[in-house]
């Protein structure tokens, strides 16, 4: 059986990827730090994935998976060898440090095996390949970027189906459970993989990729937060109850057509298919059975509202196409008023608007002239 090592075995890694890893007949080693979830997949071999959405319900199982303690260097590097491919889905903090065993992996794979390898990095970071790809060449040296360039496939992935925080309840007795929801295509960058592309269900290899990437950013993670910060200022707890409000849902839906509209005009995608993109992720957004929560999605604004990032980062790149982003600019105000005592983001952004004032921070934080148009429709707005 062919053998995928999936470098995390949080809820994306085992709801996600590990899974569809093993729909695809690969046989799955999870690498991870959780010694509770390592030994569980150990003795188990397989583990329960809820797909729910609404009044729909299925538990399908995830068979011929084990684990290795991400501690121990060793027995890493024995799997790697061997892998077949290999995925992330670790967190952009923890990346760096999964590194050093990756690079001791690979100087023994480089040794015995001639065939590459092709990573999927499944993490939330723009450029993740490149990012991935300068810490090891930093760490193995310059005698090994010849190989690395031959031999290692660094694959962008854009990361769609949700999965929410699990609860003690939600796990039913099984510290492996995991819920999601039914969407499962993992688009990748397809000009990234060298070799052949693997056969695994669900995969979209798509190039230029960089679409994906400004889909995933500009439309959906751009309207989940526009939706939690709209959401909050009303008092709702739960991304659904957002959607249930008209006036929400409106603004939102708007605000996502303002960048599918600057889609169309960089890559001449049809307007159509982006609506009913829009549209499905409207009603996922709806899934009551996934309860996201608005602090959970709304969670760090400060970095939310940097100029790259989903709610500045689709107003600027809306102008630059000829869009005008008026329904992003409410979300963005909505994010800037967020005031959530319980989170720690969300308290320092506030006490630097009030030390700095809010023309300062747009300016020194979120990277906004003063003689923009979006800076002065935002700070028209702040004073309403």
């Amino acid at each position: 059986m062919k053998k995928a090592i999936m470098y995390g075995a949080g809820n994306i890694g085992r709801g996600f990827i590990g899974k569809t890893f093993s729909d695809s007949e690969f046989e799955v080693c999870f690498i991870d730090v959780n010694n509770n979830i390592v030994k569980k997949l150990n003795e188990d071999r397989e583990y329960p994935v809820k797909i729910v959405f609404n009044d729909m319900q299925r538990e399908e199982i995830v068979k011929n998976v084990r684990a290795v303690n991400g501690l121990e260097i060793e027995k890493i590097a024995e799997e790697i060898t061997s892998a077949d491919i290999m995925a992330t889905a670790v967190g952009v903090n923890v990346i760096p440090k999964i590194v050093k065993p990756i690079c001791y992996a690979l100087k023994k794979r480089f040794k015995l095996n001639t065939r590459p390898l092709n990573i999927i990095i499944c993490e939330n970071l723009i450029d993740a390949d490149q990012y991935l790809r300068r810490l090891i060449e930093n760490e193995m040296g310059a005698e090994y970027k010849p190989i690395l360039d031959k031999k290692l496939g660094l694959i962008e992935a854009s990361i769609g189906r949700m999965v929410p925080v699990m609860t003690e309840d939600m796990q039913e007795g099984n510290i492996l459970k995991v819920w999601v929801e039914p969407y499962e295509e993992l688009p990748v960058d397809k000009e990234a993989f060298i070799g052949k592309i693997p056969d695994l269900k669900g995969l979209v290899p798509y190039s230029p990729f960089s679409f994906y990437i400004k889909r995933k950013l500009y439309i959906h993670n751009m309207g989940h937060a526009l939706c939690a910060y709209l959401g909050w200022a009303k008092g709702y707890t739960y991304i659904y109850e957002c959607i249930a409000d008209k006036k929400i849902r409106a603004v939102a839906y708007e605000a996502m057509k303002e960048t599918a509209k600057a889609l169309t005009v960089e890559y001449k995608i049809p307007m159509k298919t982006l609506t009913d993109h829009i549209d499905d992720l409207l009603n996922r957004f709806a899934n009551k059975v996934l309860a996201d929560t608005v602090a959970r999605v709304g969670r760090d604004p400060l970095r939310k509202i940097e100029y790259n990032d989903r709610l500045i980062g689709a107003a600027v790149y809306c102008e630059k196409q000829g869009i005008e982003p008026h329904n992003i600019i409410h979300g963005i105000v909505a994010a800037l008023r967020y005031n959530n005592k319980q989170d720690e983001s969300s308290i320092k952004m506030q006490a630097m608007i009030k030390e700095m004032g809010i023309c300062d921070f747009l300016f020194s934080h979120c990277g906004l002239k003063k003689e923009t148009a979006l800076y002065q429709e935002i700070t028209a707005l702040l004073q309403l």
